[in-house]
Order: structure tokens, then sequence, then C-alpha cells
């Protein structure tokens, strides 16, 4: 992990943010009446956060996920995973997993730091992995897994008002999720709830 100078960098607010305090956030976050159980066994994964400098500023990278899909089908997502035997933990998974879904060469990747982890109501326990991708390269989406991979403009990301809160019903009860659109893409649930939670972070 290399060190940056903040007062140079454009990715100084997400550098300074990855320094300041949080705690694991959750999909039953907008959700407290939720009880979940202690003993619940949750799979780590991990998802890459990529940040690359274009002429007009600064983009996340993320994907639309194929509708054919087991979990999470056709939502937008990060690139990334569960954690698999060969890994030596989430970022190792995230790194992967960016390589085979969208074709991102590891070598590309600077990683700048982790987020607390991440639960999701579909039984992981996710750690955002943000990093820099150095130079553009040429995108590969993974045949029945991504559907497209596009990019957002950080500042809209790292905007506060952009996020609102929205429900739905999901299993037989109404559960509020964040949401952060973006031209054609609903970004929201799991991947706007960390992107909120940088977004925050950046603002503070």
């Amino acid at each position: 992990m290399t060190q940056i100078d903040p007062l140079i960098d454009p990715l100084a607010g997400v550098i300074t943010a990855l320094g300041r305090p949080a705690r694991p956030s959750s999909d039953y976050d907008l959700n407290p009446q939720v009880k979940l159980p202690e003993n619940r066994k949750l799979r780590r994964a991990g998802v890459l956060v990529p940040f690359i400098l274009r002429a007009d500023g600064v983009r996340v990278i993320l994907t639309k996920r194929s509708s054919k899909l087991q979990h999470h089908p056709g939502q937008i997502a990060f690139p990334g995973g569960k954690v698999d035997p060969s890994d030596a933990d989430e970022i190792a998974a995230a790194l992967r997993e960016a390589e085979e879904e969208i074709g991102l060469p590891r070598d590309l990747v600077d990683v700048l730091g982790t987020f607390p982890s991440h639960e999701t109501v579909t039984g992981f326990t996710m750690t955002p992995v943000l990093a820099r991708v150095t130079r553009d390269f040429t995108t590969v989406s993974e045949p029945g897994e991504v559907a497209e991979v596009f990019e957002v403009p950080l500042a809209h990301l790292a905007d506060p008002a952009n996020y609102s809160i929205q429900k739905r019903r999901w299993r037989g009860v109404d559960r509020n999720y964040y949401t952060v659109p973006w031209g054609p893409y609903y970004i929201w649930g799991a991947t706007a709830r960390v992107l909120r939670s940088l977004a925050d972070r950046m603002a503070d």
C-alpha cells in the first residue's frame, strides 16, 4: 500500500476518509426493527471500489450484474465476490474478482485501504477495498456475470445530497435502503450504502 501526499493527490478526499473512524455497516442500518440471530453464519467477500482519473475528474468504476445471477441479479455492484480458499484475504478476493469480471489487471491497481465490513441481506460480510487504477485499460465483461461496465463521477457519489432513502417490499416486509441514481443507472442497496459511507466520511 503506497503512501500518497493528500495535498497534491486527486484522491485526497478519499485518502482522508480512509483515515477517519467508522463502524461496520449493514443492509439493515435503515431497518432497526429487524432482529438478526446472533449465531448467523456469514460468508466473507471482498469488493473493489476502483477510482480512475479522467479528463473531467475522478470516476468510480461500477458494474451492472447479469439478470441471470442467483445473488443480486441485474443490480449495480462493485466488481468483487466471495473469498475463495486460494485467496489470502478479502483484498486478494477483490483483486482476483475484478480481473475476472471486468478485465482489470492487478498490476494496474494501487490499494489505498479498506472500509469496515458491510453485512448484506444475502448473508455476506463484504469488505470494500478502495483502490486507484493507475492507467486506462480495456474492460472485458465476464460472460454470464457482468452485463455492463460503466463509470460515475466521484463528485456525484461524494455529495450526500444526491442520496435518498426509498422503500420496497422484501420477503413480506417493508425495507428501507439508500439510492444514488446516476443517469439510467439505479444504484441502490449495499452498493449505495457503501458509497454513502464514503460520502459521509469525505464530508466530515
